[in-house]
């Protein structure tokens, strides 16, 4: 227990030494670009920022399915030449009904309407009821609704994720609340507004053809929508509902300047499977105009010159550097399943961050220096060993912390002050028991040996059930509850290691220096 190679002494010094090299960008600027300078980040309440509440339309996700439902439904009708009338979505009660013609073909229109979810390979989620006086419904399952409403709960968190990552905001916490919220913290951003005016957009793109013959008509015709332009909401556009292209198929997209005219637009590249059909419409459709649909408005609908191919295109319209930019980080991140409202605005200022720091800070110094002075006062040298070892642990914390740019708040600090009482328990452990051996007779080497030993299963004991706690608290929580079980996991990692190891270490060196005959503690 108290022999060290000299492997085992180089290993836990050069861990020390470590711990102080990756702390070091968290108090000093980093002295070369190439260089992986790492530094913990303070939190919405440390540094201020924005705080966004956000609600997401799950009326919309039921309506969209209706809708795809009901489109599935005509094709599967037509193809069994079943007549019908009066085919209509109705989402108050999560269903479509159509009446056949002939009541008599009931059966054979149930049958097709389960073959659509049979087609596709995935388990149907609505059921099909028939009347005798020829209604049909097709009602969506509660169980298919909840899963569709957590899916796109989780979906709308990852591209709200996508489009905060691309407008370079460091660290930001984004967060599930409920089953239709999304919490967004800001650090740093005291004017949230750019921000939320990209996450509000849905942005679903869809390239599609206009109907030229159906632009004089008083109403549209079915199978076109008239749509506004984005720039001009007044001026109509007959667009065909049928999506020739959909913008799921971009694989990237970047704000640029044409060459020729100098006016910013965005460039797009599509996968492989939208680059062939882009191509296929472009040459079957040479001569017609092409809408790009965003959200319901039209962006622009150039008239096709000619085949478009190799899978890239242009988006131009009345765009600046700005818009263009944000048009971009819209398409690269994605479409959000359905339409985002923030609820919640808060900004927290600067001032109330720095008054948070003071008073954690003071706390922090406050609690240091008390655990300080009571460890010197009560054990001697040995007291002043385990303080040594406490300035280690938390230096091995905050590199730790560094490696991981994790986001320290105030309970985060709060949990670091906790981890100095937790430390100091593991030494005075190894004290008490020492002065207990001391007090039995045994020698100053024996003492230490037992002392050691017998501290050591109850210290590994204590910080492991902690630990296992802090884990749960870290897996179950959430926002502010996980910093804190971060910080306090770390802690008891370095706890552990300074404690059993390097304040050890301390005293084996210093008994082989001097030899005592009696112990200082």
């Amino acid at each position: 227990m108290m022999y060290f190679s000299r492997l085992k002494q180089l290993l836990i010094v050069g861990i020390c030494l470590l711990g102080v090299l990756l702390g070091l960008p968290n108090i000093m600027p980093a002295p070369a670009s190439w260089l992986p300078w790492r530094a913990v980040h303070l939190g919405l309440d440390l540094r201020g920022g924005s705080y966004l509440l956000m609600e997401i339309d799950m009326s919309a996700v039921i309506r969209e399915r209706l809708e795809s439902l009901a489109d599935s439904a005509r094709s599967a009708l037509v193809r069994g030449s079943i007549g019908y009338q009066g085919l209509a979505t109705q989402p108050a009660q999560n269903r479509v009904v159509l009446r056949l013609r002939d009541p008599a073909q009931a059966d054979r229109a149930a049958a097709a309407l389960r073959d659509i979810a049979a087609g596709s390979g995935i388990p149907a989620d609505y059921e099909v009821a028939t009347s005798p006086d020829g209604q049909v419904s097709m009602t969506l399952l509660p169980t298919a609704l909840h899963d569709r409403a957590n899916g796109a709960l989780a979906q709308s968190i990852e591209i709200v994720r996508r489009r905060i990552d691309e407008t370079g905001v460091v660290d930001p916490q984004i967060a599930r609340q409920g089953d239709d919220r999304i919490i967004v913290q800001l650090p740093g951003i005291e004017d949230p507004n750019r921000i939320k005016e990209l996450l509000g957009k849905t942005a679903h793109m869809t390239f599609r053809l206009v109907d030229e013959t159906a632009s004089l008509a008083a109403a549209p015709p079915p199978g076109v929508d008239f749509l506004p332009m984005q720039d001009s909401p007044t001026q109509k556009i007959a667009v065909r509902r049928r999506v020739e292209v959909d913008g799921a198929n971009l694989t990237d997209a970047r704000a640029g300047q044409n060459s020729q005219t100098g006016e910013w637009v965005v460039n797009f590249t599509f996968d492989s499977i939208g680059g062939r059909r882009f191509a296929d419409v472009t040459r079957a459709n040479t001569g017609h105009r092409f809408a790009i649909v965003l959200d319901d408005k039209v962006i622009s609908a150039p008239v096709i010159r000619e085949p478009i191919l190799g899978g890239r295109g242009q988006i131009s319209g009345s765009f600046n550097a700005a818009s263009a930019n944000d048009l971009a980080v819209l398409l690269r991140a994605g479409a959000l399943p359905a339409p985002l409202t923030v609820i919640e605005d808060r900004t927290i200022g600067p001032q109330l961050g720095a008054d948070s720091i003071r008073a954690g800070m003071i706390a922090l110094a406050a609690g240091f220096v008390l655990v300080i002075a009571f460890m010197g006062a009560f054990y001697g040298l040995f007291g002043w060993m385990a303080n040594l070892a406490l300035v280690f642990n938390l230096v091995l914390m905050v590199a730790i912390l560094s490696l991981m740019e994790a986001t320290l708040t105030l309970p985060g600090m709060a949990g670091v002050l906790l981890t100095l009482g937790m430390a100091v328990d593991a030494n005075i452990l190894i004290n008490e028991r020492i002065r207990e051996e001391v007090r039995n007779g045994r020698t100053p080497l024996n003492a230490m040996e037992t002392g050691f030993r017998r501290a050591y299963t109850t210290i590994i004991d204590s910080n492991v059930t902690a630990l296992l706690a802090h884990v749960m608290l870290f897996v179950f929580g959430s926002g502010p509850v996980r910093g804190f079980a971060v910080t306090i996991t770390v802690g008891i990692i370095t706890t552990l290691f300074t404690a059993t190891l390097f304040a050890r270490l301390l005293m084996v060196r210093w008994y082989v220096a001097r030899r005592p005959a009696t112990l200082p503690v």
